[in-house]
């Protein structure tokens, strides 16, 4: 099984995440930020990875190094279950719906973290979490995981909506590219024999 657990322990946060490439999308998330949460899960259900989440931040400062350090670790944790990356589809998109909501996204697990985000959010928050850290959240993620990831919402009024199907995007990409592909499991995907 594909499994990695990591622990990030700065002087700003304390962070123990576990992920089972192989799962059925069973979270158990706490980051101290609701909607996050909320997002984590989706991520986790839509993608099919198991995903355990302990986040415990400096939230009395602000939501930066608790989002920040999250999307590190959860990435980490990610690429370190990849291990060589042998036999994986490398490639994902999706477009993902979300009522009047449509974004689209596509990734490649390259190892060259790129993040491409085309996201426009109208409020300051949502629920409690400050709207202007999710574009960070995934820079931290696809800067650990070693991703190359395009994110663009083509349309969607409603914010809950447009950060939703970002998520979910996301994971539905994820989830393809990280299957194993029956026709080349023993093989590195990339001519140059590593990624």
């Amino acid at each position: 099984m594909r499994t990695a657990e990591v622990s990030r322990k700065t002087a700003e946060t304390s962070i123990d995440v576990r992920v089972n490439l192989d799962g059925t999308g069973n979270y158990a998330i706490s980051t101290g930020i609701g909607f996050l949460d909320h997002m984590l899960e989706q991520l986790s259900r839509h993608s099919l990875i198991d995903l355990d989440v302990k986040t415990v931040g400096d939230l009395h400062v602000d939501q930066h190094h608790t989002t920040e350090d999250t999307g590190i670790a959860v990435g980490e944790a990610i690429a370190k279950a990849l291990g060589d990356k042998r036999g994986i589809r490398r490639y994902g998109e999706a477009h993902s719906p979300m009522d009047e909501t449509l974004t689209r996204v596509a990734l490649d697990i390259s190892g060259r973290p790129w993040l491409v985000w085309k996201v426009q959010i109208g409020m300051q928050r949502l629920g409690e979490w400050d709207t202007e850290l999710i574009e960070h959240w995934f820079q931290s993620f696809t800067q650990s995981a070693g991703i190359t990831l395009h994110v663009e919402t083509l349309y969607g009024s409603n914010n809950h909506h447009i950060v939703e199907s970002c998520f979910k995007g996301l994971a539905r990409a994820l989830r393809s590219a990280v299957e194993i592909d029956p026709r080349k499991s023993d093989a590195i995907p990339s001519t140059k024999g590593v990624l």
